[in-house]
């Protein structure tokens, strides 16, 4: 699939227009003129200062990797384990972000609600989620621009605006369930009562966003997200039934009934979730600005070897995102469902999945989990809506730049913030508000697909790297499948 090799096989494999790799790169093959002749010769001429010029600063991005320095020989060359940590990117806590509260409690649900019938979905979803991924972070390579930019300058205004105002509906909704969930989470290692928890919440991960970056609120809570990790040892410790196991993971099961469907709906909404399109086509952007590439002309391109190290990235995170995805299915299908408790109400619920391993310390693994993966999810679940307004009205944006010099769109991040955090005093059960956001991505999803899939095979913004033959029937196929999930929900309710 051209999601690991990184390219795709159309044309020259470097164009005159679509030479743009990042500066710690050029660095890298400037220190070796050899690495590729051609694609230097055709990079001095884009590069290379003209009079009046100034040479754009080869400095390390601020949040992402130095994927082409991982890919040019390097004095030292670089070891395995350096290289490999170069890599790592935007797909990783994208890939991260995925496992947020909604995730892990749609996840307990089937587990709980469907036994193993549901562990074969982990398996299918992962080529749709890597493929879907990688065309997004492809997108925002090559053309310079976030998704939504591409679609505003390329196609039809009223397709982008229902998209968009879908989005932020979408994303504002399950932003405030994240924030209920956190809340949760903080419940089951202090006895405080979730509402007072849910505004300073809210405020909290706003002020690390005006007056911190993103790149704070990961640093600071991505290693929480380790915690979901018990969910992998308890998945063995619980001793499963092994033939059943085997049989959920490679021998698919669909009942065509309601409750099912809204589950099948709510897996792919949560799994190929449209946020997720927008924030990563937009944070291979902000790695280019970060570097110093701040013209759009700087930013448009991307080399073979860029392309491949960013596959590698995604493909790590979305693999990461779906092993935990199977684990939490296999232990509370192990634990809840075999002991006959299939409606789960609650975190404190959700936790007994992991007794098996953490004995009485499970709820306070499952609590780092929802703390970690909320305080991740919630800033890219407002910062996507936010690139995608900005980009769509014209306005300056970027988590780059202080609130100062991009107002509107920090303001955009605040209110999609407070108007989420005002669900979780409507009296609405937390589990139940973070599944029906995934019923609710399941559905807006299939659309923004087709635009995907359009603009990944359009010359006018691709021009050599369009998609090959097998990433159109992986992209093709997400959105059948993804389609036929929510028609069948549908016609379930007629």
């Amino acid at each position: 699939m051209e999601g690991v090799l990184g390219a795709a096989p159309h044309g020259c494999p470097i164009q005159a227009w679509f030479v743009s790799p990042r500066p710690g790169a050029r660095r890298a093959l400037r220190r070796h003129p050899t690495v590729c002749n051609r694609e230097n010769s055709l990079r001095s001429k884009r590069s290379s200062p003209s009079d009046g010029e100034t040479q754009i600063p080869s400095i390390p991005p601020l949040g992402g990797t130095g994927t082409l320095e991982a890919a040019a020989p390097s004095p030292p060359p670089l070891s395995a384990l350096r290289r490999f940590a170069k890599v790592l990117g935007p797909g990783l806590i994208t890939g991260a972000s995925d496992d947020d509260p909604s995730g892990i409690s749609t996840y307990a649900i089937a587990g709980a609600s469907f036994g193993y019938g549901t562990l074969w979905m982990a398996l299918v979803t992962l080529p749709m989620m890597s493929a879907v991924q990688y065309m997004c972070a492809k997108i925002g390579m090559v053309s310079g621009r976030g998704l939504a930019g591409v679609l505003k300058t390329h196609y039809p205004g009223k397709l982008l605006y229902l998209a968009v105002f879908g989005l932020v509906v979408a994303n504002s909704i399950n932003a405030g369930a994240d924030i209920g969930a956190i809340a949760a989470g903080i419940n089951l290692l202090v006895s405080v009562p979730v509402w007072t928890l849910i505004v300073p919440i809210a405020l909290l991960i706003v002020a690390l966003q005006w007056w911190g970056s993103y790149q704070l609120i990961a640093n600071l809570f991505k290693w929480l997200t380790i915690a979901l990790f018990a969910y992998v040892i308890s998945g063995f410790l619980c001793r499963p039934d092994p033939i059943a196991v085997l049989r959920g993971t490679l021998i698919p099961s669909f009942p065509l009934k309601r409750n099912f469907l809204m589950l099948a709906v709510g897996i792919l909404g949560t799994t190929i979730s449209p946020y997720m399109f927008f924030w990563q086509s937009n944070q291979e952007v902000e790695e280019e600005i970060a570097a110093g590439r701040r013209a759009l002309a700087q930013r448009r391109g991307a080399t073979r070897a860029e392309l491949k190290y960013a596959a590698i990235d995604v493909n790590l995170g979305m693999l990461m995102s779906n092993m935990v995805m199977y684990f939490i299915i296999l232990s509370t299908a192990a634990t809840l469902f075999r002991a006959g408790k299939t409606d789960i109400q609650s975190a404190a619920d959700a936790a007994q999945a992991l007794r098996p391993f953490a004995g009485r310390a499970a709820e306070a693994f499952l609590a780092v989990g929802l703390i970690g993966t909320g305080f991740l999810a919630v800033p890219i679940l407002t910062g996507s809506s936010a690139y995608a307004v900005a980009e769509t009205l014209g306005w300056k944006y970027g988590l780059d730049k202080r609130p100062k010099g991009a107002r509107k769109f920090y303001w955009l991040i605040l209110g999609s913030t407070l108007a989420g955090m005002l669900i979780n005093f409507g009296g609405i059960n937390p589990i139940k508000a973070l599944f029906l956001t995934a019923v609710i991505n399941g559905f807006l999803a299939p659309p923004l697909l087709l635009l995907i899939m359009k603009v990944a095979n359009d010359r006018r913004v691709m021009g050599s790297r369009v998609n090959g033959p097998l990433l159109n029937v992986a992209g093709w196929a997400t959105a059948a499948v993804m389609t036929a999930a929510a028609v069948g929900l549908v016609l379930s309710w007629l």
